[in-house]
């Protein structure tokens, strides 16, 4: 999502040239319609473009269920502080400023690609000594097969999809329950307790982090 002719041009031109399939639009209006008729594995987002702005355009990305997951890398002018925090803290997964080396953005989709290819294609998962199996819906944990609930596998997956991410419990509760659920959000503290003891194992590290006054993560 880019709204300069000559650099939209450019990166699609490189992106192609590497294997991938691109889809442009100047316009954040047009790229929501785009993302939900055929969810990306990947957005580059411009903070500044026509019709809706990037950071909406990433707010309502992030809020709805079909695209919740998937990896946003902003690319834009605006370099203060306060912008790359707003960015990440909207949901970005990696923030890049103009002007930029077209090589270092191939490489930063390159290495968001390799970590969520395997929920892609439907391959194992692992996050440190975790190893999640999304085709048998089997969890272990140091060769040890784990017991969970529903909700939990879904909160785990969606955790381990996002290794070291912060996600708030607004966050959780539309990426695990979906936009339109009723679940209050107390109801995700109830479920990382259950989580936290599901995967626990004699001898081993509680990998789910709790940030203050920000939300949970998944370390590995």
């Amino acid at each position: 999502m880019e709204d300069d002719p000559a650099l939209s041009e450019l990166l699609e031109y490189r992106f192609t040239n590497e294997g991938y399939q691109v889809r442009t639009t100047p316009d954040g209006d047009e790229a929501l319609l785009l993302a939900t008729e055929d969810v990306p594995d990947l957005v580059i987002l411009d903070w500044m473009i026509e019709g809706t702005s990037g950071i909406e355009v990433c707010r309502r990305l992030r809020r709805d269920k079909q695209t919740a997951h998937v990896p946003i890398i902003m690319l834009t002018a605006r370099e203060a502080e306060d912008d790359r925090v707003r960015g990440l803290d909207t949901g970005a997964d990696d923030y890049l400023t103009k002007p930029f080396s077209p090589r270092e953005l191939l490489a930063r989709v390159a290495a968001v690609m390799r970590r969520i290819r395997p929920a892609l294609a439907g391959e194992s998962i692992e996050v440190g000594d975790i190893t999640l199996d999304p085709v048998a819906h089997k969890v272990t944990r140091r060769g040890r097969t784990l017991q969970l609930g529903p909700t939990e596998y879904r909160l785990l997956k969606f955790f381990m999809e996002s290794p070291g991410r912060v996600f708030s419990r607004g966050q959780l509760l539309d990426g695990v329950w979906g936009t339109e659920s009723e679940i209050e959000l107390r109801t995700v503290d109830v479920h990382i307790r259950r989580l936290r003891k599901a995967i626990e194992i004699e001898g081993a590290k509680d990998p789910v982090r709790t940030v203050r006054s920000a939300g949970y993560s998944l370390e590995a």
